[in-house]
């Protein structure tokens, strides 16, 4: 009986123990809002543009999703440097900014790099990149999940059983060499019938590979649901917005070309949507092979 008691109290202690250092653990949110105001986004989104390059990010990409909303794609030495040294890490080699005015105040707000690096895998936690937006064009607040996430769960992170984990990605096509995947991609999205088009491309020279950003806006309603602006009228509906989300990155490297699967992507992005009701996964459960099959005719010339 002593003996019960004494593993008792020890199994007790583990447990709280355990539970008062993951409540004191940091947690990370997706997305971080820059500032607010009223100027609107056309003249928002070239006071920000001008901010950013005045702090070395070099904007490889921009485009407007949908009405009221306007992305800047950027990279930098530091993020490319982090891109180099894990797995798949080329995904993390940009950073999206987005500018979206929401009942008439508009939000500048990017993708966490704290978040990303962990979410993504990469060495270290992008804190140097972190801080230079910070002190570039503003953080008012972090935004998207309620608590967060911890950076342990983020580097594990998959939004239920059954469903994929970073490195389960899309393999969308395989080549000969990386030059042929390279021209097919390049001249799919110059010309195709699934509604994409290219954002930015970005050599990784170190790498031998190149990442593109690829938009979604197919006509018809029987395409929507790889439709970024269908996709984001689901998901993206609280009074911060998470437009920074867009656009989808493909990759090509060693002549093998992938994307990273929706129910990952979109999930980390946005981990505190429900799986039932209006705005929800269930409400776009076409979606993920709905994505799959269209990045597919990026490889099928």
């Amino acid at each position: 009986m002593r003996i019960t008691r004494v593993w008792l109290v020890l199994v007790l202690s583990f447990l709280v123990g355990g539970s008062i250092q993951a409540l004191g653990a940091d947690r990370i949110k997706p997305f971080i809002l820059a500032s607010t105001s009223n100027h609107g986004v056309a003249t928002v989104a070239a006071t920000t543009r001008d901010q950013l390059v005045d702090v070395g990010y070099r904007i490889i990409g921009e485009y407007a999703p949908y009405e009221n909303a306007q992305i800047l794609v950027v990279t930098s030495a530091d993020l490319i440097a982090a891109s180099t040294q894990t797995d798949l890490g080329e995904f993390g080699a940009v950073l999206r900014v987005a500018v979206t005015d929401v009942d008439e105040v508009t939000q500048v707000s990017y993708v966490n790099p704290r978040y990303l690096a962990h979410a993504y895998r990469l060495e270290g936690d992008l804190g140097a990149v972190a801080d230079s937006l910070s002190k570039a064009i503003g953080a008012e607040e972090s935004f998207g999940s309620a608590r967060g996430l911890t950076a342990k769960s983020l580097r594990r992170y998959h939004y239920m059983i059954g469903m994929e984990y970073f490195r389960d990605t899309y393999d969308l096509g395989s080549f000969d060499s990386q030059e042929a995947a390279v021209a097919s991609v390049a001249a799919a999205l110059e010309n195709n019938d699934a509604g994409l088009a290219q954002v930015y491309r970005l050599e990784l020279e170190e790498q031998d590979a190149v990442l593109f950003g690829v938009s979604m806006a197919p006509e018809g309603d029987e395409s929507k649901y790889h439709n970024d602006a269908f996709q984001m009228s689901v998901v993206d509906f609280a009074d911060l917005r998470g437009t920074a989300y867009l656009p989808y990155e493909v990759l090509v490297k060693n002549g093998e070309v992938s994307a990273l699967h929706m129910r990952f992507r979109m999930a980390v992005h946005f981990p505190d949507l429900s799986m039932m009701g209006k705005h929800s996964f269930m409400t776009l459960m076409p979606s993920p092979d709905a994505i799959e099959a269209a990045l597919k005719t990026l490889t099928q010339n």
